[in-house]
């Protein structure tokens, strides 16, 4: 076939996606009604869950199933666009990590509003000027993000949603790499660079900052001066990737969680968080993790953080498979509550990725 005829092929298939992409945004906007009507929101993370993994199950290629899912985080968000008002708070400033993982998870067509601070994510979610706010939980070298486990335990926000970003390191400046005197970044960073820095620019002056995005400011503005941030943020504020992928590790990955004011239902693979903290005694950790093993629940993390108000006092975070509605969760967590002095559950989730 020659190729003026297989354009005319393709050009016939985007009319007859177009006319489908229309009519699927129809039945959205019905959906978006209804909800609106019975006063749900217009985000449903479990229902975008099931809808991933379907197109992905069904696909035959030779798209990869990651590109098709790809393809259907765009429909939807410019569905979500059409039906509501969708305000995302992230991390901010513009082209941090952060936003890059809020993009990954609601596309590019709903709103975005950066904020200065963690607290400031929770705060905008709580007071009603955003839907839903994406935060940093932890990073696969550097751990956990400790802000944002002390934001959890006072705050009445829930984990509704996780997103995993795989992250790339990335020097940036407008001087060539040898007239590179200092370089910024926020502390995390440095740390998953430190072998790189040290074997190609170990005389350069490291000076630590709120964030990347802060970084490539910085030194899109100072003589000399380089950032280590994403390649969006190059984009941004108009510099040269002097060097790209600088990270240590190859498997550099940062989970984020999205947080709102809503319970998540259970979708089958799901993963749920909680806080507790334990009576002072002999063997009080063992005794709260033995209904756990009882009913057969797999825990995927513990974390300690001192409490803050007595001293080692400290909390236990827990990730286990498995919805909170599920009954032999519900039973675990009977049996743990009436062991420890406080037990909060942070959210049920779809494991998603």
């Amino acid at each position: 076939m020659k190729l003026n005829q297989l354009r005319k092929q393709i050009d016939t298939l985007d009319d007859k996606i177009v006319g489908l992409l229309n009519r699927r945004a129809g039945f959205s906007l019905a959906v978006a009604r209804v909800k609106r009507r019975s006063g749900k929101s217009a985000y449903s993370p479990d229902r975008e869950t099931q809808v991933l993994r379907r197109v992905a199950r069904t696909n035959k290629g030779p798209l990869t199933p990651q590109a098709v899912q790809a393809v259907y985080r765009e429909i939807m968000s410019s569905s979500l666009a059409l039906g509501a008002s969708l305000k995302i708070a992230y991390l901010g400033p513009e082209a941090t990590f952060t936003q890059l993982s809020a993009l990954k998870k609601f596309g590019s067509q709903v709103s975005y509003m950066p904020c200065n601070s963690i607290s400031d994510v929770f705060l905008q979610v709580e007071k009603g000027n955003a839907d839903y706010g994406v935060i940093p939980i932890e990073n696969s070298i550097e751990g956990a993000v400790t802000h944002t486990l002390d934001m959890l335990v006072d705050s009445d926000l829930k984990i509704c949603s996780q997103i995993m970003l795989d992250v790339a390191h990335n020097l940036l400046a407008r001087c060539p790499k040898g007239r590179i005197r200092r370089i910024y970044s926020n502390p995390q960073v440095f740390g998953q660079c430190r072998i790189w820095l040290q074997e190609n620019l170990p005389l350069a002056e490291k000076i630590e900052v709120s964030s990347t995005t802060r970084a490539a400011q910085i030194a899109a503005k100072e003589k000399y001066s380089a950032a280590i941030a994403s390649q969006l943020a190059a984009k941004v504020y108009g510099l040269k990737v002097i060097a790209a992928d600088i990270e240590d590790s190859p498997y550099n990955i940062t989970r984020f969680l999205v947080i709102g004011k809503t319970d998540v239902p259970a979708t089958g693979k799901d993963r749920t968080s909680i806080v507790f903290s334990i009576k002072d005694k002999v063997g009080a950790l063992h005794d709260m993790l033995a209904p756990f093993e009882k009913y057969r629940i797999n825990l995927t993390k513990i974390e300690s953080r001192p409490s803050k108000r007595k001293a080692w006092d400290y909390y236990f975070f827990v990730d286990l498979e498995g919805h909170r509605d599920e009954p032999r969760v519900k039973k675990a967590f009977q049996e743990l509550e009436s062991k420890c002095k406080f037990l909060k559950v942070l959210g049920s989730y779809p494991i998603g990725e």
